[in-house]
């Protein structure tokens, strides 16, 4: 997939969720968003959480952690480009690699991600599990 086709198909989305990583907790119109964008994409809890632990987290895990970090709200631009080059390169064993640590990358913000897919399902009329 080249590029242009993932900012097209995932740059929406991506933008969107980024907020799961900033240094506050999201507030109600944070993720009314991301639901809302969530649902125009219409992919399933299963892809989502894919792509929260392969596509977003390797990338934006580290920048929570980092000393330099950006804390408030990041420059899109800069976010776009370090995701794009992410997962241009995520195939093979860095997609396996991933997928292993993912869980590493996804402690500090799980507890929002789950509230994110309580949203999600309520908006979509399904029964919390």
């Amino acid at each position: 997939m080249d590029a242009q086709t993932l900012v097209d198909e995932r740059g929406e989305l991506w933008l969107a969720l980024a907020p799961l990583w900033l240094d506050r907790e999201p507030g109600e119109r944070d993720y009314a968003h991301m639901v809302e964008v969530i649902q125009r994409h219409d992919l399933t809890l299963h892809e989502l959480e894919w792509i929260f632990r392969l596509e977003l987290a390797p990338v934006l895990a580290r920048t929570q952690m980092s000393v330099a970090s950006e804390w408030r709200k990041f420059d899109d631009l800069q976010l776009m480009k370090r995701l794009v080059a992410h997962n241009m390169r995520l195939t093979g064993w860095r997609r396996k690699s991933w997928a292993l640590f993912s869980g590493l990358t996804t402690m500090m913000t799980r507890h929002r991600w789950n509230e994110l897919i309580m949203r999600v399902m309520l908006e979509r009329g399904e029964a919390p599990r």
